[in-house]
């Protein structure tokens, strides 16, 4: 606003301008005389002035690489007290960021446009029998070698994990191998068993349920990661103590992990 002042200001005066902006010509004079003599400012601003430049400093001399906690490590390393949420705010202010390690992985990309059977769960996440409702998932999980996705099949009743793979890249093949793996072991009736995946896990179920060489009737549904569903938080089902050494270990290996 002072800045809109100070363009009109030689054509339609301060007063004016301010009245019809609403805003008292005193503030903006104020404003005007603190920026000509800083001595006039509020020690905070005066504090803040000294701290942005140690700040920025301190930021390009280790290759900008640093964010707010290091910053204000480094600060007080050096015997400047400050608190962290100011060194924050200086930081946002100038437009200062750390350098943040990895990239994030985005899991979620439904296809709207691909066919799909209807939802025959409808967010009824119950079942009496065995084998009588499965829902799956899949998410990543960072480890040494670097980030895997892990596909895996839950059995609603027995909450138990009847299927499961690990992969290297986000394709169709790993998703349909974990629910081969489940078939396998559970040998499910026919007519008998839904299978519910969120939107995520259409593309590669819906070629499933059109594979010739399948016979079995699953039914799929379209939810897009609907927040407390229970397709939407199976990813925190899967938990390792650590990162995973290495990704040779196959499912016969390790034995299913009962979902608490």
């Amino acid at each position: 606003m002072n800045g809109f002042i100070d363009t009109h200001r030689e054509r339609f005066g301060v007063e004016p301008i301010c009245r019809v902006l609403q805003v008292a010509p005193s503030g903006y004079r104020r404003a005007v005389a603190r920026r000509r003599d800083p001595a006039l400012r509020c020690e905070r601003a005066r504090r803040d002035e000294v701290l942005a430049t140690h700040v920025e400093g301190i930021w390009q001399a280790n290759l900008q690489v640093y964010g707010a906690r290091k910053v204000w490590r480094q600060l007080q390393r050096e015997g400047i007290e400050v608190a962290r949420c100011t060194v924050e705010r200086l930081m946002r202010a100038q437009g200062l960021r750390g350098a943040m390690r990895g990239k994030a992985v985005r899991t979620t990309r439904p296809d709207r446009a691909a066919p799909c059977p209807l939802d025959r769960v409808n967010r009824q996440f119950a079942a009496q029998r065995p084998n009588q409702l499965w829902v799956s998932d899949f998410t990543d999980v960072s480890t040494w070698q670097g980030f895997v996705y892990v596909a895996f099949v839950i059995d609603v009743f027995a909450r138990y994990i009847v299927g499961w793979r690990v992969s290297r890249s986000m394709n169709t093949e790993f998703v349909l191998d974990a629910l081969e793996q489940a078939l396998w072991a559970r040998q499910p009736e026919r007519n008998a068993l839904i299978h519910h995946s969120d939107s995520k896990n259409i593309r590669a179920s819906c070629s499933w349920w059109s594979d010739p060489h399948s016979d079995r009737p699953i039914g799929l549904t379209g939810a897009a990661g609907v927040p407390g569903s229970l397709t939407h938080t199976q990813i925190d089902l899967v938990s390792f103590p650590g990162p995973v050494g290495r990704l040779g270990t196959s499912c016969s290996e390790a034995a299913p992990r009962r979902c608490v």
